[in-house]
């Protein structure tokens, strides 16, 4: 098999394979001499004219080899030997990938350690190691093999080290300092996430006859099953912190836009109203207070809607009776988790871009309600009676190329819906040029 350490003899007590004459021809040339003797002796008494029940004696044994030589060669058949290792891999692969899914802990390491130990006949005890320390043991040898001692051994350090398996057949080799210890035989096969061996797997046994080739293949078969489910944790887990750190990036982009606005509304308030502008500047740093305390973390519909109020306190400072904020939200949908900042953007978008030139009051309508078509779903959608946008521009504004002025907030809080609510979360804008817009999106009530 490949990836299997071989050193020279005078340098490594370490074997990478199980070498010389192997044990199905020793056990062929046993059973040969086995059937040799009582036949010979048959041969013999024949000859020799020996009483009968001396060639009777022969005749039984000959029987008697012979049917335990075709129970063992049935038993030994290459094919069957094959068929059964590759089911009970499969059984115990399928109880330990489980627990791999969830990365290599000390909990997780212990379980796939009892699961190997229950389904492994020959095994007396099973080891898995990160590659800094031991993080499971079951089986004889528990007593001083346990869990959260440092790596101390050199099969397990050189097994790490050069990533390729490492078998041992002696008490030497595996280098266990308690005079008691009962393992005399082990296999350390390398846990591998891409190019790196973060762990080992360790098959251990009491005599070195019972770590056959198919104890070998076994081990490195499992081994391999569980280094692919620790990739997969691996990935997962990256794309989850992709996923965050985008989040918050596209959150920062957000935050200071509003923040500027608002500098500029109350700094207009301190010339001409100085009361008013400490009214406003209380109301911001009590809105920034909170948005700093939920910023790294979902927050709920219900705390979104009261931050909401808060800012469009400071937008009415700023346009007075120009704008109206109308809010119907059903009480239901307060506890749904969110981000934070997914709703103020598409207010401000809506103050920004929808005033009308006429002088005309803007009313901004914020619902939430059951999707009309999908029972299982809430609508969630800021409408305005602004100037609105012709259908050209309101079927581009979300196109990468167009993400600059009013498709900025569009396009950050289309990203955020991607990344926390998945892809059937997307942005939806209608518009009519002089009639207003509709940007809406949808969540699954599941995740209330």
């Amino acid at each position: 098999m490949a990836n299997s350490t071989k050193a020279p003899a005078e340098s490594n007590p370490y074997n990478s394979r199980l070498e010389g004459v192997s044990r199905m021809d020793v056990l062929d040339v046993m059973a040969f001499v086995a059937i040799l003797i009582p036949s010979g002796l048959a041969l013999i008494a024949l000859l020799a004219d020996w009483p009968l029940w001396v060639l009777a004696i022969c005749v039984f044994l000959l029987t008697i080899i012979a049917s335990v030589l075709a129970y063992s060669h049935t038993v030994r058949r290459p094919d069957h030997l094959r068929a059964r290792e590759s089911d009970r891999i499969s059984r115990t692969a399928n109880e330990a990938l489980s627990y791999m899914g969830e990365g290599l802990t000390t909990e997780n390491a212990q379980s796939v350690c009892e699961i190997i130990l229950a389904a492994s006949p020959s095994t007396v005890a099973v080891a898995m190691t990160d590659d800094q320390q031991v993080l499971g043991f079951a089986g004889r040898g528990a007593d001083h093999h346990t869990p959260g001692r440092p790596i101390v051994t050199r099969a397990t350090r050189t097994a790490l080290d050069r990533k390729e398996t490492v078998v041992l057949t002696s008490k030497t080799a595996i280098g266990c300092s308690d005079p008691r210890c009962p393992l005399r035989a082990a296999i350390v096969v390398p846990l591998k996430v891409g190019p790196r061996a973060i762990g080992t797997l360790k098959y251990y046994y009491l005599r070195e006859v019972q770590l056959t080739e198919t104890e070998l293949a076994a081990a490195e078969g499992l081994a391999r099953l569980l280094s692919t489910q620790l990739v997969i944790h691996e990935l997962e887990h990256q794309a989850a912190l992709a996923t965050e750190l985008e989040l918050k990036a596209l959150q920062a982009q957000i935050n200071p836009h509003f923040l500027f606005n608002t500098i500029n509304t109350i700094s207009a308030y301190i010339r001409t109203d100085a009361e008013t502008a400490r009214h406003l500047l209380r109301q911001f740093a009590a809105f920034y207070r909170r948005t700093l305390e939920h910023g790294d973390h979902p927050i709920t519909l219900g705390l979104e809607i009261q931050f909401l109020k808060q800012y469009f306190e400071l937008e009415k400072a700023r346009f007075g009776d120009q704008v109206n904020l109308i809010l119907d939200i059903e009480e239901d949908a307060l506890s749904l988790p969110m981000p934070s900042f997914m709703l103020q953007p598409l207010v401000e978008n809506a103050i920004g871009h929808g005033m009308h030139d006429d002088g005309r009051p803007l009313e901004v309508e914020v619902s939430v309600a059951e999707h009309a078509q999908n029972p299982q779903a809430w609508l969630i959608a800021v409408t305005d009676n602004g100037v609105g946008m012709d259908a050209d521009l309101s079927s581009k504004v979300l196109e990468e190329a167009h993400s600059t002025g009013l498709g900025v907030a569009l396009r950050n809080v289309t990203d955020r819906l991607r990344g926390f609510y998945g892809p059937e979360s997307e942005l939806s804008i209608e518009s009519e040029l002089g009639q207003g817009t509709t940007v809406s999106f949808q969540v699954n009530k599941l995740l209330d």
